[in-house]
């Protein structure tokens, strides 16, 4: 040590000091291994102890005095897709279907008011496309027979997707099932209610008239189709829950099919089968975006 330094730091420049350490005395002039090594040992050793702390952490079970920023297991909603959930959830559906119009405002009245547009459209175009096409009782047929199967299979659709789900124990699947059951119960509720109102003859009555509020029709209403909105509740909720391009190909291809069939059978008018589906998307929807998990 020289002698300014020893000056500067208070000692004596020819007495060797010793550094004492948790192992006893450590002389730095006579030690086998530098003090930059064992530096660059400890940062070495670092990233390990990290990543050892980090693992800890994870695997440990989330205790109250520890990780107070941890995120808990979210419980199940009680607005869920369970069965044990559905009775609830169908009347809160059906109170938020039937008090949606007292929601409207300017922001969200555009497809309402393109809905009710559209549909006055095709009411008065009806009695002309029925009356001069679909005239083949061979054609009316097999559209009828057509248009049930593909409403049978787009309506047995969630009962396999539950049961896949529940002997699988795929969750999602199971939930697909029990908001495609809620759905569809959701539109036919809705439907028949409309039906009650509309009363309106079906194509094959005074030459494809299509007269609104005659009593003789009672709930055999012709507006809307009731099949036209099984199906497309059903295919909402099954598009929305995988929406993959192959499953929304699928599962709106199918529910286009039944509205299709319907008109080409002779058993509704277009306007029918246009607010079919339009109700049946959109309540499928709704049911998807309330309970939906996945």
């Amino acid at each position: 040590m020289t002698a300014r330094a020893a000056a500067l730091l208070g000692v004596h420049p020819n007495q060797d000091y010793d550094i004492v350490t948790a192992g006893g005395v450590h002389d730095p002039l006579t030690s086998k291994e530098p003090m930059n090594s064992i530096s660059r040992s400890l940062l070495r050793s670092l990233p390990l102890l990290l990543a050892g702390n980090l693992a800890l952490s994870l695997s440990a079970p989330c205790q109250q005095s520890g990780l107070p920023n941890a995120p808990q297991p979210q419980a199940v909603s009680r607005s869920a897709a369970t069965v044990r959930n559905s009775p609830r959830n169908f009347l809160e559906d059906q109170k938020a279907i039937w008090t949606s119009p007292a929601h409207l405002r300017e922001s969200n009245a555009i497809g309402p008011a393109a809905l009710v547009l559209a549909t006055a459209v095709l009411i008065t175009t009806d009695h002309q496309v029925m009356s001069s096409h679909f005239q083949d009782a061979t054609l009316n047929d097999r559209a009828s027979t057509a248009s049930n199967a593909l409403t049978g299979l787009m309506a047995g659709a969630p009962v396999a997707f539950f049961a896949v789900g529940e002997l699988g124990h795929r969750d999602q699947a199971a939930e697909t099932g029990i908001m495609g059951g809620e759905a569809m119960a959701d539109s036919l509720v809705v439907n028949y209610a409309v039906k009650a109102v509309s009363l309106r003859q079906r194509p094959t009555l005074d030459s494809a008239r299509g007269k609104f509020f005659q009593t003789s029709v009672g709930l055999d209403s012709s507006f809307p189709s009731n099949h036209s909105i099984v199906a497309w509740s059903s295919a909402a909720v099954i598009a929305s829950e995988y929406p993959g391009w192959a499953t929304k190909i699928t599962a709106y291809g199918l529910a286009s099919g039944v509205s299709i069939s319907r008109v080409l059978a002779r058993q509704h008018f277009p306007s029918d089968v246009f607010v079919g589906s339009a109700l049946g998307w959109m309540i499928g929807r709704y049911v998807y975006h309330r309970h939906h998990r996945y």
